[in-house]
């Protein structure tokens, strides 16, 4: 059974000699690797990158059940697996470093080199717990971060975490007034005032998701609060890109 598949780069496409359009793709069944690389002449690799900055075995992947593991061959070059779900989550595998676990369902590996060297891999045999498995006897469990997405805070945390949704890489972390002028064209942000918005960014720090001053009383640097709220709700998925659909339309610039 197939529980990996790794999508070649377009440069593999291109110079493959397969004249099926669509991406060209390797699957592996649970304990089948495959390696990537500039490989050497007349001796391609499964997963080729061809870049000269690429080591010719740059590295392997690995299946493993319904995740899959990824080998740094490189001496100096560290990896970065990008979670493709839009939480903003990545992971850097170190060089040398051998069979490390990626959890992510979608993922994108990329490497360091002269032109950007990237390849997708897909793990879609996640297995999840059936609902109402939790027994029935004693308390019931409580949800740590209860959260009513019609409310002002929630649109506010949204907004917050709108720009690394849309795009993981993305560092900005909107103001005050950017959060501002993207909610009030909702009928229920028309009248949100900065005071307003500042107040419900401290009841989703303080009361919502908890968030620990560090030390000396404070969140650090200005912006700080808002910086640590994004982390924290894409960290455990409490903001999802689905969401965004509570947003107005977004004004392309």
């Amino acid at each position: 059974m197939t529980t990996v598949i790794v999508q070649l780069p377009d440069t593999a496409a291109r110079h493959s000699d397969d004249p099926r359009p669509g991406p060209s793709l390797v699957r592996l069944s649970p304990g089948q690797s495959a390696e990537f690389g500039r490989g050497e002449p007349g001796a391609p690799l499964p997963i080729p990158l061809r870049d000269p900055a690429v080591s010719r075995c740059a590295g392997q992947v690995t299946a493993v059940e319904d995740y899959w593991r990824l080998s740094n061959y490189s001496a100096a070059a560290t990896y970065v697996v990008e979670n493709l779900e839009g939480a903003g989550e990545h992971i850097r595998v170190a060089p040398g470093r051998i069979g490390a676990p990626v959890p992510f369902e979608m993922s994108r590996v990329i490497l360091p080199a002269e032109t950007p060297m990237e390849f997708k891999v897909f793990a879609p045999q996640h297995a999840y717990a059936e609902p109402g498995c939790d027994t029935p006897a004693g308390e019931p469990t409580t949800n740590p971060f209860s959260l009513n997405h019609s409310s002002k805070y929630f649109l506010v945390l949204l907004a917050l975490c709108e720009p690394r949704l849309r795009s993981p890489s993305s560092a900005a972390v909107p103001g005050v007034g950017e959060i501002l002028e993207r909610l009030r064209p909702l009928p229920s942000c028309h009248d949100l005032t900065r005071s307003a918005l500042n107040y419900h960014v401290d009841y989703l720090a303080d009361t919502k998701l908890r968030l620990r001053e560090g030390r000396g009383g404070s969140y650090g640097e200005a912006g700080g609060k808002r910086e640590r709220l994004v982390s924290l709700a894409l960290r455990f998925n409490l903001v999802r890109e689905e969401h965004l659909a509570l947003l107005p339309p977004a004004v392309r610039r």
